[in-house]
């Protein structure tokens, strides 16, 4: 049965949401009593300056995840409870993975944000707004190959554009389209991706505005003419179009946790070839109406944080974050101790102190930057006190804040141990935050810093595949990009298998791509599967609908 552990009746309309932020209504467009698009207008009347903001990250994960939504919900209700004014800004599940392996992703247990079977589902329908931007501008790129072959500007086997579904479908990867009758188009190779890894979810995410937006899907690049040259997406007349789709979608939705906490839900691109975090319009204009505002990056701070400091922060629509939540497990550290995956609920502290120097790595990485970090403690019924008083040791030894957390079973309740050490390490710690790298860095320089300092490689080889790319990309006029490194987040290094701390790897880049409107050159370690496929047993199957209504079986 669908488990919103709280009954409907107790849930705020959304009027009396917003209030807590000092929304007006008349900048409500509602979706029924609980969820509402938030347009602000262009005077900022109702809002004062920005808020702190607090990015939650995650030592390296099980396959299972380690718990960053449910902590980054937790944490909000908790600063909440602590009388102070604090909203939540995150992304919106894709129904891929809801279908899939995860069956539902806003959060869980007593930190979840509701209605969580319609967030979980269709929503506002903004991720169906930029599928059909991503596919409307891949049916202009055919029809333009196809009544202007000769024209020179688009050659037809150098079109890159594909076309997406936010849905797991593996036989959608490869297809030919355009087979049968001329009529029927020019035959070509191409494929589908998850509407999550589209550049058009990317650009949507880091675009300020609905110019800004609109800009950016011009700067798309569709592929290569004849001689060579990068055509984009301007150039086939599709931006306005494409904009058109989006403009509704763009504007931030509002609902709220299960304890009447704001949340934000906006966007949601991959972590792997993007930046894996919500849309900066979201989390900006919660940060201009709340004086705190818990946000979450894609998987460990390897790829999520890094991305969101060195791609999302350089937009300058958001500030560097004021204190950085890296979310462990007691199963994670053992996982990275050593213990199999049947296995982690068994005592063993001798694995948790192996696998610390894991998290270790990740507490670096957020020094790294300049910024104080606190670990929380994700709490799990297995967990033992032994296990948990060897955890404080270790977190002691390394003289870095810690919290445990138990938002799960006890909601903003069980984060409350953890929102005082957030407000102490706000209050008290040091920041001085920096980049990793300067953007006149040559792209293959870019990747080598950020395989060396923040994975803790030895060296970076470039195929030559990707060498050429690069060189391109830079003979362009992209070699000032930020680079989006795709790689496992199972693993700090690119090779899944290699867990804990592994030390003076090589780190390979396969292959390169361009995302130009989005604004970040992605490099490559290994296949990185941009349409997944479902799973043996997914979630699908145990989700239904009642006659009269009910859904079950989604997570939430």
């Amino acid at each position: 049965m669908s488990d919103e552990s709280k009954p409907r009746a107790s849930w705020r309309p959304i009027e009396e949401i917003a209030k807590k932020l000092g929304i007006r209504p008349e900048c409500l467009e509602k979706y029924g009593n609980f969820k509402a698009k938030v347009d602000l207008g262009p005077s900022p009347e109702s809002v004062g300056g920005l808020g702190r903001l607090i990015l939650v990250t995650a030592m390296t994960p099980t396959p299972s995840g380690e718990g960053k939504t449910t902590t980054a919900i937790g944490l909000t209700d908790a600063l909440n409870r602590l009388g102070r004014k604090a909203a939540a800004a995150l992304r919106e599940p894709s129904l891929g993975p809801v279908f899939g392996m995860k069956g539902g992703a806003t959060g869980g247990g007593k930190a979840h944000v509701v209605p969580s079977d319609d967030i979980n589902l269709h929503f506002t329908g903004d991720i169906h707004a930029i599928t059909s931007a991503n596919n409307l501008l891949a049916a202009m790129v055919d029809n333009h190959v196809q009544f202007e072959p000769s024209c020179g500007l688009l050659d037809a086997k150098n079109v890159t554009w594909r076309r997406v579904l936010d849905m797991n479908d593996r036989s959608l990867r490869n297809v030919i389209s355009g087979i049968g009758e001329t009529f029927n188009g020019i035959a070509l190779e191409t494929g589908f991706d998850i509407t999550a890894a589209s550049e058009i979810m990317a650009i949507f995410c880091l675009a300020h505005d609905l110019k800004d937006l609109k800009d950016r899907l011009g700067r798309i690049q569709i592929g290569y003419a004849s001689d060579g040259k990068p055509v984009t997406a301007a150039q086939v007349k599709a931006q306005g179009a494409m904009a058109a789709l989006l403009k509704d979608a763009i504007r931030p939705n509002l609902v709220q946790t299960r304890e009447g906490s704001p949340a934000f839900i906006h966007g949601g691109p991959f972590a792997n070839i993007a930046h894996g975090t919500n849309s900066v319009i979201a989390t900006n204009m919660a940060l201009r109406l709340a004086d705190f505002v818990v946000t979450e990056c894609g998987f460990a701070s390897d790829l999520g944080a890094e991305k969101f400091f060195d791609i999302v922060v350089r937009t300058g629509a958001v500030p560097p974050p004021s204190a950085v939540v890296i979310v462990a497990t007691l199963r994670s550290l053992k996982f990275h101790g050593g213990v199999k995956l049947e296995a982690l609920n068994a005592e063993n502290t001798e694995a948790i102190a192996k696998g610390f120097e894991n998290l270790q790595k990740h507490v670096e990485i957020i020094r790294l930057f300049g910024l104080p970090p606190v670990v929380a403690l994700n709490k799990f019924p297995a967990d033992t006190e032994k296990e948990e008083r060897l955890f404080a040791d270790l977190c002691r030894r390394e003289n870095v804040r810690f919290a445990p957390s138990d938002v799960f079973g006890r909601g903003g309740e069980g984060g409350l141990a953890l929102g005082e050490e957030v407000l102490r390490a706000i209050e008290h710690d040091p920041r001085d935050f920096r980049f990793l790298y300067p953007l006149d860095t040559p792209l293959a320089d870019k990747i080598e810093t950020i395989a060396t300092k923040i994975y803790g490689a030895g060296r970076v080889a470039l195929e030559a595949k990707a060498r050429r790319k690069l060189q391109k990309y830079e003979s362009d006029g992209f070699g000032r990009f930020p680079v989006c490194i795709a790689k496992t987040q199972y693993s700090l290094s690119a090779n899944a298998k290699a867990l804990g701390r592994p030390r003076d790897f090589t780190v390979t880049v396969t292959d390169a791509s361009l995302s130009a409107g989005a604004g970040f050159v992605v490099a490559m370690c290994g296949e990185i599967m941009t349409m997944p496929g479902l799973p043996k047993v997914p979630a699908a199957e145990r989700i239904d609908v009642t006659d009269d209504g009910e859904i079950m079986g989604i997570l939430g």
